[in-house]
């Protein structure tokens, strides 16, 4: 295992941008940046040992800084929307900023995808990696409390790539942490023909602005339905209406879990080249999304021109808009706790 570092240019605010390269001794790789988060490329070999990268993004950090697709990048405060921008927290009403008409998207104009990392090499065993650092003062985006978040990025022998998060703050505060790469397991092309397996028997069904009604529906008998494998593509234009008003798949599946610790979330296999990534998480939730926005017109890696449908998310998280849900999983951080969050995307060949 060896990581290496480079300077990769400078942010908007001046500070100076690193890459990390991490190598295992099975050839796998992953180039993450102290920028957002990115992990910038992940490359995993196919069933005849040939190396792809598997992840969308582009070449250039400049490219990252214009990125609005949220490439590859660590997601928060708050993964996913809080609708109308607030929420009310021991009484008191919290405003954030709206960077999606009038709802909160993935921590906002900003957020964590958009600065720049304390960052470390790291070395821990059989696996080497990247440790990252924030601190996201008291009002930032909205938020209450000054909040110190952890993120390490650990790649590991036998090919996983393993996320651990921790968050401390000094006032009562919502925390919700992911990551939000976008696969794709062919390495090019799309992923219509990628076989999905996602352990959850409910998912939360969406309004017009996709923020959840509330409502634990059971994916029985509808195209959300990928309790067995699955190809994406074959029940992503029928007629149902949760995938009309998202243009596709960009629903919160709610995962079958029993107790706490890393529990198996997705499986995602590709017929083409044989490899398989199956994705384990500590979470309740995972958010399936078959890339429906992605903008054709802005070339990606290599001048790559990616088309909806070319990647395929899947984000470990809390429910979308909990904050607002005192129904759902709670997603307050007290003062004086630790969140804690683990997910862990392994890559094998079949």
């Amino acid at each position: 295992m060896k990581v290496e570092s480079q300077d990769w240019g400078e942010a908007p605010d001046g500070q100076g941008v690193q890459l990390y390269t991490i190598v295992n001794g099975r050839g796998a790789e992953a180039q993450i940046t102290n920028y957002g988060g990115i992990v910038v490329s992940l490359k995993m070999p196919d069933a005849d040992g040939r190396l792809d990268d598997v992840v969308l993004g582009y070449d250039t950090l400049p490219e990252y800084v214009d990125d609005l697709s949220y490439f590859g990048c660590i997601v928060g405060r708050y993964a996913n929307r809080i609708a109308g921008g607030r929420f009310t927290l021991n009484g008191v009403e919290h405003t954030l900023t709206a960077n999606e008409r009038w709802n909160h998207l993935h921590g906002g104009i900003r957020g964590f995808s958009k600065v720049v990392w304390e960052a470390k090499a790291l070395e821990r065993g059989g696996s080497a990696g990247v440790g990252l650092t924030y601190l996201s003062w008291d009002g930032e985006e909205g938020y209450p409390g000054n909040l110190r978040a952890e993120v390490t990025y650990l790649l590991m022998e036998d090919n996983e790539l393993r996320i651990e998060y921790e968050a401390t703050t000094d006032r009562d505060t919502v925390v919700n942490l992911s990551h939000h790469a976008y696969f794709n397991l062919a390495g090019g092309g799309d992923i219509l023909d990628h076989e999905l397996t996602l352990h959850a028997d409910r998912f939360n069904p969406v309004d017009g602005e996709l923020i959840p009604t509330g409502e634990l529906r059971s994916v029985e008998d509808t195209p959300m339905d990928f309790t067995a494998p699955t190809a994406i593509g074959d029940r992503i234009e029928a007629d149902y209406k949760q995938l009309e008003l998202a243009g596709g798949y960009d629903h919160n599946l709610v995962l079958n879990r029993e107790g706490p610790g890393l529990s198996l979330a997705a499986r995602v296999h590709h017929p083409g080249t044989g490899r398989t990534m199956e994705v384990s998480t500590t979470e309740p939730g995972v958010q399936f999304y078959s890339g429906n926005q992605l903008p054709s017109h802005i070339p990606g890696k290599r001048g790559r021109r990616y088309e909806p449908h070319h990647g395929l998310c899947l984000e470990a998280q809390h429910f979308p808009d909990s904050p607002n849900r005192p129904e759902f999983p709670s997603t307050v951080l007290r003062e004086g706790e630790t969140y804690r969050q683990t997910t862990v995307y392994r890559f094998y060949t079949e």
